[in-house]
C-alpha cells in the first residue's frame, strides 16, 4: 500500500537528541531517518553552523505508527521548543504536535477538523475554510 506523511520536527538545541534518528536503526518501526535543516540550505553554503533546528522526514508506507511516541520520550533540552508539524496524505494542511506534560499533543488549529481514517495514524485534517 502506497501511503505518504511528511514530517517536520522543529527544537531548540536538540542536535544531539535527534542524532540517532538522522541513521539507520533496526530497531525502530520504520526505515527512513531524519534529515537535518540547517543554516547552509538558505544561505546557499555547505558550511553551516552546528546549530540545527529542523528536521524533515517523508515516510512512504503508514509505517511510522511509534512515532509521535518515540518523540515523546526524547530528553528534550527545551520541550517548550518542541513543534511536530505532519502532513498525512489526504491531508489539507499540516497538523501541529506540541510538547505538554511530556506528551505530544495536538494543537487544535482555526478552521480544522480532524476525522478518523483507518488507513491513517493520525487520520484526516481538512481544512472547513476552504472549498
Amino acid at each position: 500500500m502506497s501511503r505518504f506523511a511528511e514530517v517536520i520536527v522543529l527544537a531548540r538545541n536538540a542536535e544531539q537528541i535527534m542524532e540517532p534518528l538522522t541513521c539507520p536503526d533496526d530497531t525502530r518501526g520504520w526505515y527512513q531517518c531524519f534529515t537535518r535543516i540547517d543554516d547552509s540550505l538558505f544561505e546557499g553554503t555547505r558550511t553551516g553552523s552546528a546549530e540545527c533546528y529542523a528536521w524533515v522526514i517523508q515516510f512512504l508506507r503508514p509505517t511510522w505508527a511509534g512515532l509521535l511516541g518515540t518523540l515523546e520520550a526524547l530528553h528534550w533540552p527545551d520541550p517548550g521548543s518542541v513543534q511536530v508539524l505532519i502532513r498525512d496524505e489526504e491531508d489539507s494542511c499540516f497538523g501541529l504536535w506540541m510538547m505538554y506534560e511530556e506528551r505530544l499533543v495536538e494543537v487544535p488549529l482555526p478552521h480544522t477538523r480532524r476525522t478518523s481514517y483507518r488507513d491513517s495514524v493520525t487520520g484526516v485534517l481538512t481544512r472547513t475554510d476552504v472549498r
